[in-house]
């Protein structure tokens, strides 16, 4: 059998209606490669999973097949099934791993260490900046930034860690070939051609409520730990991480004013004992130290944020004493004061004050 057959029996697998991935993976552990499972015929698929194995050999879904064979074979669009080796390893650990993986983008970036970065899509101005500074430096640490795409927290992510160069992946709840929401079309197109976009559903599947949740596990899967930024108390993010403590990952979260109902969902999760995180450090060192030389490692602070620093002194310093000092809007200061304390370099005293702390 050719590639292209094999890749051809694993599309009629999944895009046959009724066949999930419950019972793919109970037909693939008794039959093995899906061939074999239509080589098997009707009585023995059913003596696995019952009468549904009819909708097999009853419904055809060649159309499908060839259009999705046709899509993968345009450069930068990849199909992947549970038997290629270029599947994420990752990915086989979990209890559910999608049977195919429909990839725009570079595959070989599912095969990086991640982190994920997930929160609410109403977010802060705040919580965005916030989002996309620790993606920023998690990603020149070597670490591949994976989210959903979606607005607020998750689209601040992205961006973070394009700034850098770094490598960052999408998880999307809709076929590889739509784009959602279409406000971040710009933003999706530049992951593509700069990181990768990777979705389990079907060519042409639209935006569909059930299936976000879905996507989550496949988020937590891909990365080593999932970090929360800004969630609701009941909200997609707190879903993907409980799906990361059931599978072995690690979680984060970021705490805010008690009077914020998108930090609700972080101090929730810190009570369930996920790890309170202040900066980018407390997360490698968490994760463990490693290095990627495919990374340029960038500036400690950039040009205008040393001035920061130097006008900070080594003493407590206001913030309208800095804005004096430096000639620096507030609203600029804040952004480079918070970017300063992700990195470590300062720490946030009560009554709006600032330290150096290097």
């Amino acid at each position: 059998m050719t590639e292209k057959e094999g890749l051809a029996a694993w599309l009629r697998l999944t895009l046959t209606p009724g066949i999930g991935g419950e019972t793919q993976r109970k037909l693939l552990a008794a039959f093995g490669l899906p061939e074999a499972i239509f080589a098997a015929g009707r009585l023995a698929t059913r003596a696995v999973v019952g009468e549904r194995a009819d909708q097999l050999f009853d419904f055809d879904p060649s159309d499908a097949v060839d259009r999705s064979i046709a899509w993968a074979e345009q450069p930068g669009q990849h199909i992947l099934t549970l038997a290629d080796s270029d599947y994420p390893q990752a990915l086989l650990e979990i209890p559910d791993p999608p049977s195919l993986l429909y990839v725009r983008g570079d595959p070989a970036l599912l095969h990086k260490r991640g982190l994920a970065i997930v929160g609410s899509r109403n977010a802060t101005p705040q919580g965005q900046q916030t989002a996309e500074t620790f993606a920023r430096t998690l990603a020149t640490k070597g670490l591949a930034v994976i989210s959903g795409l979606a607005l607020g927290i998750d689209a601040a992510a992205h961006r973070g860690a394009l700034t850098t160069g770094g490598a960052t992946i999408a998880v999307i709840g809709t076929g590889a070939d739509r784009i959602y929401p279409s406000r971040n079309k710009e933003l999706a197109l530049a992951i593509a051609e700069r990181g990768a976009i990777i979705s389990e559903f079907p060519l042409g599947t639209p935006a569909i409520a059930a299936n976000f949740p879905r996507r989550n596990r496949i988020i937590s899967g891909l990365a080593r730990g999932v970090l929360v930024v800004e969630a609701a108390p009941e909200s997609g993010s707190l879903i993907t991480a409980r799906l990361a403590a059931e599978q072995g990952r690690e979680v984060f979260a970021i705490p805010g004013s008690i009077h914020s109902p998108v930090a609700r969902g972080c101090h929730k999760l810190i009570k369930q004992g996920a790890k309170l995180v202040e900066t980018a450090q407390d997360i490698l060192e968490e994760l463990g130290s490693f290095a990627d030389s495919s990374v340029v490692e960038q500036p400690v602070a950039s040009r205008d944020e040393s001035d920061v620093l130097k006008a900070l002194g080594h003493d407590p310093c206001g913030l309208d004493d800095l804005v004096d000092r430096t000639g620096v809007s507030a609203d600029r200061l804040l952004g480079e004061l918070l970017t300063l304390e992700l990195d470590g370099l300062i720490a946030t005293l009560p009554g709006n004050r600032y330290q150096r702390l290097a």
